[in-house]
C-alpha cells in the first residue's frame, strides 16, 4: 500500500512538473508572440538616406501635411493613433492601410506614396500595440478587424456620405484587412479590399514560425500560448481566421503574395482565394519574399492595383 502511495505521489508530482515546465514555456513564447517588443527574429530596419529606390516616397511622407486622427479600440477602451494625408486634388476616395506585425503607420510610407500618386486620400492608423496607440498586446488583426470598422466610420463622418474607401494592409496588415472583409454591417462606402502576404489564420503562422524558427511542435505548446492570449486577450488563435472571415465576404478582393515568402508562406494565399466568396483577383509576384512584392516588381505591383481600384471605386 505504502509502495502504491509513493507510485502515485510521484506520478503526480511529475505532472506538476511537467504542467509547470509546459506553462513557463508557453508565457515565455506568450512573451515572444504576443507582448509587443523588439522581435529578434525580424530584421532592423535601415535608415532612408538619397540615393536609395525608397528615398523619394519616404522624403514625400516626411514632408507630407499630415492631420493626426484618433480613435477609441472597439473594445479594451485604448486609445489608436493615425495620420491622414488628403490628396492633392479634393476626392471621396480614400484608402485605409493597415500595417505587418511589430511595424507602425510611419513605415508604410511606401504604399501612402503609390496611393497618394494615384489621386487617393490615405489613412493609416496605428494598430494596438503598435506605433502611438495604446495596448499591451499585439491582435494579429482579430481585435483591431472593428478598430478598423471604426476608422471606416470616421473616414465617412469627416469626408461624407458619398465617400467610397478600399482597405489595404500587409502581413498582419493583410490578415486585418480580409478579417475585416467578414464583419456584418461593414458600411457600404468599403467597396474593396487588397490584402498583400496575409495568413490563413493566426494559429497555422504561429504553427509555422513554431517549427521554422524554434524547430517547436504545434501542440501542445501554441495550444497552450492560445489558451494564455484567450484568458489575457479574449480571443483563442484558431478563433482569429482570415479564411473564415473571407469566406462571408462578397465584396472585390485583390490578394496579392510574393512567390518566395518563407515568413507567410506562399501556400496559405490559395485557400483564402478559393474561399473569398467575391469578385477576386490573385496575383502571385515571381521571385518576392515576405512584403517585398512592391519593391521586386514595382511596375506589375502599381499596374495591378491601380486597374483593381479604377474598376472598383468610382
Amino acid at each position: 500500500m505504502k509502495r502504491k502511495t509513493k507510485v502515485i505521489i510521484g506520478l503526480a508530482s511529475a505532472a506538476v512538473i511537467i504542467a509547470g515546465g509546459l506553462f513557463g514555456a508557453g508565457m515565455y513564447f506568450y512573451n515572444v508572440a504576443v507582448v509587443p517588443a523588439p522581435k529578434s527574429f525580424l530584421s532592423k530596419t535601415q535608415p532612408i538616406k538619397p540615393g536609395n529606390s525608397r528615398y523619394p516616397a519616404h522624403k514625400w511622407y516626411q514632408d507630407a501635411h499630415k492631420q493626426h486622427w484618433f480613435e477609441m479600440s472597439a473594445t479594451r477602451h485604448l486609445k489608436l493613433d493615425a495620420n491622414y494625408i488628403s490628396a492633392d486634388k479634393a476626392t471621396k476616395k480614400t484608402i485605409i492601410i493597415a500595417h505587418g506585425f511589430m511595424s507602425n503607420k510611419n513605415r508604410m510610407f511606401d504604399y501612402a506614396y503609390l496611393f497618394h500618386n494615384l489621386g487617393y486620400n490615405v489613412l493609416l492608423p496605428d494598430a494596438r500595440g503598435h506605433g502611438q496607440s495604446q495596448g499591451n498586446y499585439i491582435g494579429y488583426g482579430w481585435p483591431d478587424r472593428l478598430d478598423y470598422v471604426k476608422w471606416v466610420k470616421k473616414v465617412i463622418h469627416q469626408n461624407g456620405q458619398k465617400s467610397e474607401i478600399a482597405i489595404f494592409g500587409t502581413s498582419m496588415g493583410g490578415a486585418t484587412t480580409m478579417m475585416v472583409s467578414g464583419v456584418k454591417g461593414l458600411p457600404t462606402q468599403v467597396k474593396a479590399f487588397i490584402e498583400d502576404c496575409g495568413y490563413t489564420d493566426v494559429y497555422s503562422e504561429i504553427a509555422y514560425q513554431a517549427k521554422e524558427l524554434y524547430h517547436l511542435p504545434k501542440f501542445p505548446l501554441v495550444d497552450i500560448v492560445s489558451g494564455i492570449n484567450h484568458v489575457k486577450n479574449g480571443y483563442s488563435f484558431k478563433k482569429a481566421s482570415a479564411l473564415k472571415q473571407v469566406a462571408k465576404n462578397k465584396r472585390p478582393m485583390l490578394f496579392i503574395h510574393g512567390a518566395k515568402d518563407q515568413f507567410v508562406p506562399t501556400k496559405m494565399v490559395y485557400p483564402l482565394y478559393r474561399a473569398d466568396r467575391g469578385p477576386k483577383q490573385l496575383l502571385i509576384v515571381p521571385g518576392a519574399g515576405h512584403s517585398r512584392s512592391f519593391s521586386t516588381h514595382p511596375k506589375l505591383y502599381s499596374d495591378t492595383v491601380k486597374k483593381f481600384l479604377n474598376h472598383y471605386l468610382n
